[in-house]
């Protein structure tokens, strides 16, 4: 156990009472690790926003428990207060309850509260050892800020002196899925380039964003590609607009190769297709080029192989996982678009590795949910970023407040993130103008329409909208109560479904104009509704190659951007490839295309169901209805016919859970 994890759990003893008040305004008992210790301790943490609904899940989940004397779902409760003092709780919760006080500025009195306030929680720890062992006297800001990029972020910007250590230090920096958060980008990108280096390149940008970092770097390989004599297009993307900045990145230097090399097999790059390739081209190059199908072929599998290799387990953060389903994403993209005919012993060795990843991903997912780290998810901070789709509503507020006046909440109902890999690279290739932001959300389970877009548009836990889990109809007004509570006008708020088709924009503009909304939320329903029309995903990506073309996605950015909104864009669910294994007669869920999954009110029905289907899967998801169960079907399978394949979506998988939260933008300069 970690210096940090005992001198923050230290304050908390099971046996002495069973509620505990958490004053915690930094949010730091909220770090998944600390979470983990705490339930094996006994623990469990319940967040106190709204009075109302604390009041009844308080009382119903504990309060009546404790007054029959039982133990309830945990032998104690910490309250978590997101505040300095425990004023504003009730009387009786503070008169029974411990109060504990938590603050960085007490946990790091020798370092500037401003700027430890940026770090993120998995990284707390080693800066508390940091500051324990390196620190004697109290730091300044900007000495603070040093301190932390060092220690926490491996990062010296003091000793970069030349191009080649500024750009082996930022691609290893992002290698290792450390992107700065921007008050530490700013920082060192300005002694950086007070050294006179890359002057008016945002050095800051690229800090702070691995997908901003990647598109300068794939274009930088284009032109030194073509110096060594390689003439061709790339894999997935066009050559580079004249307004993207041509950046010189020193590959030659055996310390970038390494790094870039690892980016190509890990599928963070895309590999140059080329005519052929020369004798004397350097052999640390092969990686960023192929020449034939065979080549892309071999590419893909290496890449796979090493996704099994770096799978994260029951043990892992939200953040691995994350990282895990975005590499997925890219190697599975390049899986449906590989050329080759049927029978081909690579593309067959390919399908195999595949099946192989899949089934060690969904096994260790399934058992990180069954730890309870998804339950921790529910309870995570939302100002860097929403962790779970109900948490978006919440950090669309957060950036309206940090001047976005205007956001547009785009939901592609059903859009795994392989399909947005597949859409960002048409948008790329058709469309040089926009710049994605990518980052991941995990979806509510079960993966289902009216479970998970319902939270997404309301803000709420599954729990508190019960009445209307089954369906729907809800959400418009879900989503404009939310926003009415924080201030916005009803008239204000907008909310449009089952949007796919490019003449529907035209209304769709006109709206805009004619009301001026300040948040807009669309639903474009195309993926969902042609996805359980398929038998696989690779027929899937066809249609969707088709829907592009149609220049829907293209416009709908372009109709947003110029009319001064911020877009985001999620997705509810994804979605997987499934061979079907029976229907059981029992358990409905109004929709009905959640092949996936089957809900029960009732324990009899559901142990019933379990029994005669063995492989089925059944998990306790916090956050839902007391009596709303979930029997999950196992593996790749579904509730269809047996031996049927589909495509379909309300299981537990990394395709289904995790899905895209991008921000879509214009490339600076296109606006």
């Amino acid at each position: 156990m970690s210096l940090w994890t005992e001198r923050i759990l230290s304050h908390f003893t099971a046996d002495l009472t069973r509620l505990w008040v958490a004053c915690d305004p930094d949010d730091v008992l909220l770090d998944e690790n600390l979470l983990a210790e705490l339930r094996g301790r006994g623990f469990e943490l319940m967040l106190y926003e709204d009075p109302f609904t604390f009041r009844a899940e308080y009382e119903e989940r504990y309060r009546a428990a404790w007054d029959r004397g039982e133990q309830g779902p945990a032998p104690s409760l910490v309250l978590h207060l997101r505040r300095a003092d425990a004023s504003e709780l009730p009387w009786d919760i503070v008169h029974h309850g411990r109060v504990v006080h938590l603050s960085l500025a007490e946990l790091f009195p020798r370092l500037a509260y401003s700027a430890v306030q940026q770090v993120e929680p998995e990284h707390l720890a080693a800066l508390f050892y940091a500051h324990k062992i390196e620190l004697q006297s109290a730091r300044g800001e900007n000495e603070s800020k040093d301190f932390i990029l060092e220690h926490v972020y491996q990062l010296a910007p003091r000793s970069i002196r030349t191009p080649v250590d500024f750009w082996r230090e930022l691609l290893r920096l992002h290698f290792a899925n450390r992107s700065l958060p921007p008050i530490f980008a700013q920082h060192a990108a300005g002694i950086i380039q007070g050294k006179g280096l890359l002057a008016d390149q945002p050095v800051a940008t690229w800090l702070a964003s691995k997908s901003a970092l990647l598109r300068v770097v794939q274009d930088a390989w284009y032109r030194y590609v073509a110096t060594l004599g390689q003439d061709g297009t790339r894999n997935g993307e066009p050559p580079p607009p004249d307004y993207v900045a041509q950046i010189e990145i020193p590959f030659d230097h055996t310390d970038v190769q390494a790094l870039v090399d690892s980016m190509f097999l890990n599928g963070s790059l895309h590999p140059l297709v080329v005519h052929s390739v020369p004798a004397g081209v350097p052999s640390w190059i092969k990686a960023g080029v192929v020449q034939d199908p065979a080549a892309s072929q071999a590419l893909v599998l290496k890449g796979i192989d090493s996704l099994i290799g770096a799978t994260p387990t029951a043990a892992s953060s939200h953040k691995d996982w994350s990282e895990f389903a975005k590499r997925y994403g890219e190697i599975l993209a390049r899986t449906h678009g590989l050329p080759g005919a049927n029978g081909n012993e690579r593309l067959s060795a390919i399908r195999d590795r595949i099946k192989a990843l899949q089934a060690q991903s969904d096994e260790r997912l399934q058992a990180w949910v069954a730890a309870k780290h998804y339950a921790d998810l529910i309870l995570q901070p939302v100002t860097k970023g929403p962790v779970m789709v109900h948490h978006v509503p919440r950090f669309l507020r957060h950036r309206r407040s940090a001047g976005e006046s205007k956001v547009a909440l785009l939901v592609f109902d059903g859009l795994a993130f392989d399909q947005w890999v597949q859409i960002r690279e048409r948008l790329i290739a058709t469309n040089k103008r926009f710049a994605f932001d990518e980052g991941t959300a995990f979806a509510w389970l079960p993966t289902v329409t009216s479970v998970s877009r319902q939270a997404l548009f309301s803000g709420q836990k599954p729990r508190e909208f019960d009445d209307s889990i089954d369906r729907t109809d809800k959400e418009e007004s879900l989503w404009k109560t939310f926003w009415q509570d924080e201030g916005v006008s009803p008239n204000e708020v907008m909310y449009r479904r089952a949007l796919r088709q490019i003449d529907q924009l035209d209304v769709l503009e006109a709206d805009l104009i004619h009301r001026r909304p300040k948040v807009v939320g669309l639903v474009i329903d195309e993926v969902d509704d042609r996805l359980h029309k398929e038998r696989s995903k690779k027929d899937v990506a066809m249609w969707i190659e088709n829907w592009l073309a149609t220049g829907f996605v293209d416009r709908l950015f372009s109709l947003l951007l110029d009319n001064g909104y911020h877009i985001y864009l999620t997705a509810d669910h994804g979605n997987v490839e499934s061979t079907g294994v029976g229907r059981p007669n029992q358990g409905v869920i109004a929709e009905t295309r959640g092949e996936r999954v089957r809900v029960y009110r009732s324990e009899p029905l559901l142990a019933e169901s379990a029994a005669a289907y063995p492989a089925t899967v059944r998990l306790d998801i916090a956050g839902l209805p007391a009596n709303f169960m979930p029997l999950f079907a196992g593996g790749r399978t579904a509730f269809v016919p047996e031996g049927e394949q589909v495509v379909v979506h309300g299981g537990l998988s990394i395709e289904e859970l995790i899905v895209p939260f991008v921000k879509v933008s214009y490339v600076i300069g296109t606006e």
